[in-house]
């Protein structure tokens, strides 16, 4: 009976530990944070994302994938849940991509923005706002694979083409024919090197003969460079002397300024009296015509004065007497 009781105990004490370690556990994992849910389509596959798997967003961890299954409205489509933190922000130009991590083949869903607002996608039967999942690289290359195998397969085709038996025999012909000029090529060099060395070497004899003409004509341009200085000096001496004080055109300089004085005072002295007595003169013999004038028309009137003499017969104005009774 004692041993029973002790056993009881162990059993109720492990329960108890295992209730305690659970509730802990739940404690620990527990998660107060607020989340918005959203639905991605897609007909790509998905291998390596499983639920419970991250959700990021610029690469920060902001909620995970809840759950995987089909899309009813879509035959063939894939259908993920997952939950977003409320302070994530989601715009009309979000969309996601299945990111991949290292080796591992490991997925998560990476969310991003664009460039430009992307076409809003009707919610499905859950009613949850769905948001685009736009294909991965790996997606891409794995659709584009079979091109790029065809290309390559093309392209060893039309290299074994082209190294067939008849090309290789022109490139064989083709190096060999460059080995004959790069023969030829040599053969001229050397050639060159001895017409050289025969041509160039007597000439290296005449050297000393030229160097020493060449010393005597820059002996003589040392002369006439000496002359031109000699030149130079005496010309710069004559212009310091005309430009001294007292010298040329200094003089030259005070002569014109008093031609200038004088020729300034005959234009306002002398000028203007002579012609005033010109004006006079002109009036004197205008007068003195005027008289001449007078004197040929009625001489008369130096005796009568300049009175009209009464006109005679013939004259204009010429009246008869009337005769006496």
């Amino acid at each position: 009976m004692e041993n029973k009781s002790h056993a009881m105990a162990a059993g109720l004490f492990v329960v108890l530990v295992a209730a305690l370690l659970a509730g802990l556990a739940v404690w620990l994992t527990r998660d107060h944070s607020q989340y918005n849910e959203y639905e991605l389509s897609t007909s790509d596959g998905i291998s390596g994302l499983q639920p419970q798997a991250a959700v990021r967003y610029k690469g920060v961890p902001v909620g995970k994938v809840i759950r995987i299954g089909f899309d009813s409205q879509t035959s063939g489509n894939v259908l993920i849940r997952i939950a977003v933190g409320t302070e994530t922000p989601i715009s009309p130009t979000t969309f996601a991509v299945l990111g991949y991590q290292g080796v591992t083949g490991l997925a998560h869903v990476q969310l991003d923005d664009g460039d430009k607002p992307l076409p809003e996608l009707p919610p499905g039967p859950s009613g949850l706002p769905r948001l685009l999942l736009k294909s991965s690289p790996l997606s891409m290359l794995a659709d584009q694979g079979p091109v790029l195998l065809g290309r390559v397969d093309e392209v060893t085709r039309r290299l074994n083409d082209m190294l067939n038996d008849a090309n290789q025999q022109r490139v064989s012909s083709a190096l060999e024919n460059i080995a004959g000029a790069a023969q030829a090529v040599r053969g001229l060099t050397e050639g060159l090197q001895q017409t050289l060395a025969q041509k160039i070497d007597p000439a290296l004899t005449e050297v000393p003969a030229l160097a020493a003409d060449a010393r005597k004509a820059l002996q003589s341009l040392e002369r006439a460079s000496q002359s031109a200085t000699a030149v130079t000096t005496g010309l710069g001496q004559t212009v310091e002397r005309i430009n001294a004080p007292g010298g040329p055109l200094e003089q030259i300089a005070t002569g014109t300024q008093a031609l200038a004085r004088a020729a300034d005072g005959l234009g306002r002295t002398t000028l203007p009296h002579v012609s005033r007595a010109a004006d006079d003169v002109s009036r004197a013999a205008r007068k003195m015509g005027a008289a001449a004038g007078g004197f040929s028309d009625n001489p008369q009137s130096v005796i009568y004065g300049s009175g009209r003499a009464v006109p005679g017969p013939g004259e204009p104005g010429f009246v008869a007497p009337t005769p006496q009774p």
